[in-house]
């Protein structure tokens, strides 16, 4: 393995990484240390071409088969949640419906999304759970973005997270998740290991896409 002297890994700062991957567009690298696989900034697309590739997206809230895509996140959190909990559904997109569902459950919902709902006043608050379906791998700056939701959490709360993890370099290859350009990072089941070191959490894997972490 040939380390290369690169931009510090997005999430941990580590400069261990190590080229991974590439395709026709982009160039993949892989960080030793915690393991996120990240496309270089100079990649990055712009925010007018990233907005309206969401800006294509249909996500009905009134979709059966949607809301089924959103319960693999939904069901396992809720499992774990009190009543009348105060959330916050991180991401939001152009459709909110995880927070409908946990509206519809009894729960007060916050949204965000930097787009579509850009309310700074979100993070004046403390949460009882937060959501983040189908975000982080769009994050461009993993560390100051998941650090600020650590922060608003209250001791005991839960981060549910949905993204497809990363495996080998041969999965990743051939791996569709990739070949979407507004996915810019890619978490294993080892970095979000590291990100529960890192924050002292308890760590639940549910399924193949869904992370739980609570705050000690």
């Amino acid at each position: 393995m040939q380390h290369n002297n690169l931009t510090p890994c997005p999430l941990c700062d580590a400069v261990r990484g190590y080229h991974f991957s590439r395709d026709a567009g982009r160039s993949f690298y892989r960080c030793a240390n915690c393991q996120l696989v990240f496309v270089p900034p100079s990649q990055f697309l712009s925010p007018e071409v990233e907005k309206a590739r969401y800006d294509l997206h249909e996500n009905d809230p009134s979709d059966e088969c949607y809301r089924r895509f959103l319960s693999r996140l939904f069901t396992p959190l809720s499992e774990r949640l009190v009543p009348c909990s105060h959330g916050l559904d991180f991401g939001s997109g152009p459709g909110p419906t995880l927070s409908l569902m946990f509206e519809e459950a009894g729960h007060a919902m916050d949204i965000y999304d930097p787009f579509y709902a850009p309310d700074p006043r979100v993070f004046e608050r403390q949460y009882d759970f937060i959501t983040a379906s189908e975000v982080l791998e769009h994050l461009h700056r993993p560390r100051e973005e998941l650090d600020r939701l650590w922060g608003v959490l209250k001791q005991g709360g839960w981060l549910g997270v949905m993204t497809k993890r990363a495996r080998d370099a041969k999965a990743f290859k051939g791996w569709p998740y990739k070949n979407d350009d507004t996915h810019v990072i890619f978490f294993s089941e080892a970095t979000f290991e590291w990100l529960a070191d890192r924050w002292s959490a308890d760590l639940f894997f549910e399924g193949t896409d869904v992370v739980l972490l609570r705050k000690k």
